[in-house]
């Protein structure tokens, strides 16, 4: 029977139940217990009301036995003609998707298994349309995605990857926030993008007839809270860059960012660190986690790899004329121009090369691709910064925040020069900020959605997104 003969065959159970006056989209039901708790603080004798997806029923003669899920946990009820009479007969028109309350009390079958034997119940939504057969669930990666709600109901394993995501978020909350760290919210819309390479999602703002962008980052308006006097400050926030998609980037995506007074990056390398094997181990994880089909040992302290010496220079001595050469040759262009994600892919690379089982920080960045950091007190061409690689994927960024208003600004126009994009403007009010007096600090920013993959052993960004961005049938 295809779907749309299983579709008017259900419209048809609605209507008599409607006729029989058992509207499921109108019905009231006191529901105390979740299924969850009642298989967690089982007692037999019990009379509890809890409510679920029906998700498979097995009848034999006179009674009948089925499963109701709720939250990925799921308990058996047991139906008897002989206690329920009329509501048996209702009971064998509903179909497996359909959501019920149901009232009884708790037993134990012979084999063991937890039940509630159902004294009475209610439809609380039909199901118009059949879910996935349970054991196969969405065969279609595509459909797994644009229909997360059928995967979501069809699999256990995917409900648990969002669970963990959620409590890796409170587990960086929890962090921070017993480190005093405060945690704020900056604004989304931009009137210029910055604090961050990236090519933004434009908007209209039609009360003041103003040209908006969606932030591709945080950075510049964290920073201006440490200079009205937060010491300490973090946001997990939602940026979004208009670039390409692929298994690791989505237009839309969520970060960590943190900022603290009187640091810089060597204070970031350990604050990362603890982070990351904070919430490691308090998500039930061992140190040595499965990703990729590789272990990756997380104990501390990690590596180190610089940047220009895994290219074969001194960085003390090198110049940034000299670096550009060799990565010129290594990408095969001609032209000066080389973007992050070009670097960024040198880096992984050079990564891969020599260890990919253990977190590492690529440190010695060239002073041109990093406009907000600090240089090196041993070679102005270097700068202060960090791309933490775990697994070969980059996984954070960090750097000792330039806070001399003179030399950003001279950074931002050297910038936009580098970039060569005429319409970008500078942000002189964030330029104004730092005249007031910006305390040196450490700033650090985390990719959530690619830590989640790590810690769930996902190898793709849209199994660790609800809705990731598709592209239209």
């Amino acid at each position: 029977m295809g779907i749309k003969e299983l579709r008017q065959k259900r419209l048809e159970k609605l209507k008599e139940f409607n006729k029989l006056g058992l509207n499921p989209y109108k019905v009231k039901f006191d529901i105390k217990d979740s299924i969850q708790d009642i298989v967690k603080r089982f007692k037999e004798k019990q009379t509890v009301s809890c409510a679920g997806r029906l998700i498979g029923v097995r009848e034999h003669g006179k009674v009948i036995f089925a499963d109701i899920k709720s939250n990925g946990n799921k308990i058996q009820i047991y139906l008897s003609e002989k206690e329920l009479q009329e509501q048996f007969a209702l009971f064998k028109k509903l179909d497996v998707g359909d959501i019920l309350a149901v009232m009884g009390k708790t037993v134990k079958t012979r084999t063991g298994e937890y039940t509630i034997q159902v004294e009475t119940f209610k439809l609380l939504s039909k199901a118009i349309r059949p879910i996935p057969e349970k054991w196969h669930g969405l065969k279609d990666v595509e459909e797994r995605y644009r229909k997360r709600y059928l995967d979501l109901i069809s699999s256990n394993e995917v409900q648990k990857f969002f669970q963990t995501r959620a409590h890796i978020i409170a587990k960086i909350r929890e962090f921070l926030d017993s480190r005093g760290y405060l945690e704020v919210e900056t604004p989304m819309l931009h009137q210029i993008p910055g604090g961050a390479a990236g090519s933004p999602f434009k908007t209209h703002l039609n009360v003041y007839d103003m040209d908006l962008y969606l932030r591709i980052a945080p950075e510049l308006y964290l920073k201006r809270l440490l200079v009205g006097g937060y010491e300490k400050v973090y946001e997990i926030n939602r940026s979004f860059r208009n670039e390409g998609i692929s298994t690791r980037h989505n237009p839309e995506f969520t970060m960590l960012e943190i900022y603290k007074a009187y640091a810089d990056f060597n204070d970031m390398i350990k604050l990362t660190q603890d982070l990351i094997t904070y919430v490691c181990e308090n998500i039930g994880k061992d140190k040595k986690i499965e990703f990729n089909g590789e272990k990756i040992n997380l104990s501390t302290p990690w590596k180190q790899l610089s940047f220009v010496e895994a290219l074969g220079f001194d960085p003390k001595n090198v110049t940034s004329e000299e670096v550009m050469k060799a990565i010129r040759k290594k990408v095969g262009i001609k032209g000066r121009e080389i973007s992050r994600s070009q670097i960024l892919n040198i880096s992984e690379d050079l990564v891969e090369e020599r260890l990919s089982n253990v977190p590492i920080f690529v440190i010695d960045y060239l002073k041109d691709m990093c406009p907000l950091a600090k240089v090196k007190p041993d070679n102005p061409d270097l700068s202060e910064r960090f791309e933490l690689f775990i697994g070969g994927m980059e996984i954070a960024n960090a750097y000792s925040e330039l806070n001399d208003p003179e030399e950003q600004e001279i950074r931002f126009k050297e910038q936009l020069k580098y970039e060569g994009n005429k319409k970008s403007s500078i942000d002189e009010d964030y330029i104004e900020a730092l005249e007031y007096g910006m305390p040196p600090a450490g700033g650090l920013g985390v990719g959530i959605d690619r830590l989640v993959m790590l810690f769930t052993n996902n190898s793709t960004i849209r199994d660790v997104i609800l809705f990731p961005q598709l592209k239209p049938r």
